[in-house]
């Protein structure tokens, strides 16, 4: 902009503008309206202090349209509207998988804060190129998952972090995620990435977060069911590993196994994650939901405590929590604790194991990233 610092704004000066802009509610726009936007949209309006929704677009637009009739906004024609708007401040991207890395650059171009769903990108490489275009335009980028900020997550992790466990040098996790192709509406995009870019990306997150960076991973997968038909009888081919078992290396010295699939609903045997350290080992139901049970139990104890959460739990996900955090961080003007480097780490990881179990050999993880801080109410 040109002209003087206190140009008027239709009566108003810019710095009361921009002071304005920079203090009410982040004004997000949906980009992609399929099965987890209502999700996003219902959580927003519990923060109608942090968050507006100004609207939304989809290729089909019959989908926008039913969006934004329920929660509000207008129904953008194209991506190019959405992101021409200068109500816009921040693109909430729902896209598939494939769409991510374009949608994202091209919101970061048009001068826009990005919160996307995962995974960040298929390529570590493309991950790594999102991150450096969002510092170049001195923007935030933001990515899922957000579960780690979740009560059940930041219980599990203060007990760790205060010592609790003693030094921690193993953890297991497991993520059992039933058959896709029996409930959502278009799972083939999912069998296509495999279960580590959709739902391995959960324990990924929660697993760095606590333990810090991978520095190398082992792998082994294979497909267990080729042939697959949708719950409208559609059939379509698996190509990608559909059960895959990591071992990662943490740069701490810490090892974890993780076993991720799209055929298990639930095993008795094992779910959640598990930490064991030296001096007591500590049990997390989910990596997922914010309302799981967070369990620790003293080396040669026989029975395991229930923890207390930090506070009051939200029953399962609440979508919006990392849009709030965006929201917050950028009023306060401090880092928002998922980043899209974090982000871009555990896509090296997940394209590291799927190398891995192609190779037979463990593959080195290059990236590294600054580690989140825990909630103000968990400390």
């Amino acid at each position: 902009m040109s002209g003087p610092a206190n140009r008027t704004f239709v009566g108003v000066t810019r710095e009361r503008f921009l002071e304005k802009w920079m203090s009410g509610p982040l004004k997000v726009a949906i980009v992609g309206c399929g099965n987890i936007s209502t999700g996003y949209a219902k959580t927003m309006q519990a923060h109608p202090g942090k968050l507006t929704l100004v609207g939304a677009f989809d290729t089909d637009r019959s989908r926008a349209e039913a969006l934004v009739k329920t929660f509000g906004g207008k129904a953008y024609t194209t991506l190019d509207e959405l992101l021409a708007d200068p109500g816009v401040e921040a693109v909430c991207n729902l896209t598939i998988f494939a769409a991510h890395v374009p949608v994202i650059t091209a919101a970061l171009n048009a001068g826009k804060h990005v919160h996307t769903e995962k995974p960040i990108a298929l390529d570590a490489g493309e991950a790594q190129a999102l991150v450096r275009l969002a510092r170049e335009k001195n923007l935030r980028l933001s990515s899922a998952p957000i579960t780690f900020m979740g009560e059940a997550q930041q219980t599990a992790w203060k007990a760790i972090r205060t010592g609790r466990l003693g030094t921690v040098r193993v953890a297991y996790a497991e993520m059992n995620w039933g058959r896709p192709e029996k409930w959502h509406p278009n799972p083939a995009p999912f069998f296509e990435v495999g279960a580590f870019y959709d739902v391995g990306v959960y324990p990924l997150t929660l697993l760095t977060t606590i333990l810090g960076p991978v520095q190398r991973v082992r792998a082994m997968g294979t497909i267990l069911r080729p042939a697959l038909t949708d719950k409208y009888g559609n059939a379509f081919s698996v190509t990608t590993p559909d059960w895959m078992c990591a071992l990662l290396e943490f740069e701490s010295g810490t090892i974890a196994r993780l076993t991720v699939n799209f055929y298990i609903w639930e095993s008795k045997q094992q779910q959640g994650v598990e930490f064991h350290g030296d001096q007591a080992s500590l049990f997390l139901s989910t990596p997922h939901d914010f309302n799981g049970v967070v369990e620790l139990r003293e080396n040669g104890t026989p029975d395991w405590i229930t923890l207390p959460p930090v506070r009051e739990p939200y029953p399962g996900v609440e979508w919006a929590r990392g849009l709030t955090e965006l929201h917050d961080a950028l009023r306060a003007g401090r880092p928002q604790r998922p980043t899209g480097a974090h982000a871009a780490h555990v896509v090296e990881i997940i394209q590291g194991v799927h190398r891995a179990n192609e190779s037979g050999e463990g593959v080195t993880i290059e990236s590294r990233f600054t580690s989140p801080e825990p909630m103000e109410w968990a400390l």
